[in-house]
């Protein structure tokens, strides 16, 4: 019974890293065809480095695809395991910081011209570049100092590692050293889901006074979403997705860290939720964006 339930649950692991591999890869392609060949609007070029992201999370998530990439190709499983934890972590820690780029960015674009953010719009395109540059940067060095800790699983002094994957686990530390890199991430992330929640709360502000002022001016039947609206309900959507999906991954891991012990049933969970929000996400896009919506149709008319 158990056997056949990590059957399924397993199924259902590469179900959705498959969909989630199609749906990043249609929008990295999307977006890079219309950031190179037409007018990309400013969040086009985030909208595809948070795919490009998602797609890496999706295939370094546990052992489905990296992993077995680089087991097909013979190569040691302490630098298969340290690469695709290190590759996982960088993209894990640049998935919150281009969602929250993305919730301040467009509180800016939407803001009214008598509020103080209004005289970022005119560089918003050069400060969005400049960010990327900061957060790809500080990513990459902040997670190097987890590869010292994390390695190929071996069956001597089992107590002091901890099976993170079927082949990769996660060594004992020192109480300073690890309290210090637990301070810092908890703080990066607290600090970056406070700034989404704020800049979220500030939009929803926005959005409400902009519907009460429109429904003085025309009748519930004439009013239309403007492309700014659509695009603001989609960063809430993500945002608030985002944040429900953080909490979950982060009660499991500290949990799993703190009886330092990792039973097969939680760490499948814990894949399911770390995979969710970078397979809805260009799931969310797709159904928001109407010039994929229309892109696709074009392809149907095609097809047909």
């Amino acid at each position: 019974m158990h056997f056949s339930f990590m059957s399924s649950l397993k199924s259902v692991l590469h179900f959705q890293a498959g969909l989630g591999v199609l749906a990043n890869m249609f929008l990295i392609f999307l977006y890079t065809f219309i950031i190179v060949g037409h007018r990309p609007k400013p969040m086009d070029l985030t909208y595809c480095q948070l795919s490009f992201v998602h797609l890496m999370m999706v295939l370094t998530g546990g052992d489905m695809w990296l992993t077995d990439i680089f087991e097909s190709l013979n190569i040691e499983n302490d630098f298969t395991c340290k690469t695709s934890f290190y590759i996982s972590r960088v993209m894990r820690g640049l998935s919150i910081c281009i969602t929250c780029l993305l919730s301040v960015f467009q509180a800016v674009t939407i803001s009214p011209s008598t509020c103080f953010l209004a005289k970022f719009k005119p560089k918003l395109k050069k400060y969005m570049i400049s960010a990327f540059f900061y957060i790809w940067s500080f990513n990459l060095s902040f997670s190097s100092n987890l590869i010292f800790y994390v390695g190929g699983f071996t069956n001597v002094s089992e107590s002091n590692q901890m099976k993170v994957t079927k082949s990769c686990s996660l060594f004992s530390m020192n109480y300073i050293i690890g309290g210090l890199i637990l301070t810092m991430t908890a703080s990066r992330d607290v600090f970056l889901v406070g700034v989404m929640l704020t800049t979220s709360a500030y939009m929803v502000i926005i959005l409400f006074r902009h519907q009460r002022q429109c429904k003085h001016l025309y009748s519930i039947s004439h009013l239309r979403m403007s492309p700014e609206k659509r695009a603001t309900r989609t960063i809430l959507l993500l945002v608030v997705f985002f944040v429900v999906i953080y909490w979950v991954d982060v009660i499991i891991s500290y949990t799993s860290i703190l009886l330092w012990k990792y039973d097969p049933f939680i760490l499948n969970v814990q894949k399911f939720v770390m995979n969710a929000y970078p397979t809805i996400t260009p799931l969310i896009q797709i159904s928001y964006d109407k010039r994929i919506i229309r892109m696709l149709k074009i392809l149907q008319s095609k097809c047909h």
